[in-house]
């Protein structure tokens, strides 16, 4: 009875522990390099509908963004070319696929389901819808309709 007790006490005081740690950790920020910050600011305000916030550095080659509790930092380098596959990505929620859709056909934004299919809507087996495509430096992005 007292080893199951004391199990049963280090028990619930690690899941304490791993409850407390989980709670002093928040993401901070995604920082994302691209070629050219005008552009990809614009993407990012124009397409997917980001608050810019103010930085601090203002030296012309940062663009912050409230992004829910965290942010996205954009940052103008030298530039080199990237590979990156569809399962790095970054994923945004909206209320409206339609309208989303219809705004990536007015601006020309090329975009496809899961498998690749252009023009193609993926819906998951929760019923959520997705899409992907990519800004201007080729970085994945993934919209959702899980709002």
């Amino acid at each position: 009875m007292k080893r199951l007790f004391a199990l049963n006490t280090l028990l619930t005081s690690l899941l304490l522990f791993s409850l407390a740690l989980n709670a002093q950790v928040k993401l901070n920020h995604i920082a994302v390099y691209v070629e050219s910050l005008e552009q990809s600011t614009s993407f990012y305000t124009e397409i997917i509908g980001l608050e810019q916030i103010e930085e601090p550095f203002k030296d012309g080659k940062h663009t912050w963004f409230k992004l829910g509790n965290s942010q996205l930092h954009l940052i103008e380098g030298e530039w080199q070319e990237i590979s990156v596959n569809k399962n790095n990505h970054l994923c945004f929620s909206i209320a409206n696929m339609e309208s989303f859709v219809g705004l990536l056909k007015r601006r020309k934004i090329p975009f496809e389901d899961w498998p690749g299919k252009k023009g193609a809507i993926t819906t998951r087996v929760d019923g959520v819808q997705q899409i992907y495509f990519q800004d201007p430096n080729g970085y994945w992005i993934e919209v959702n309709n899980d709002y």
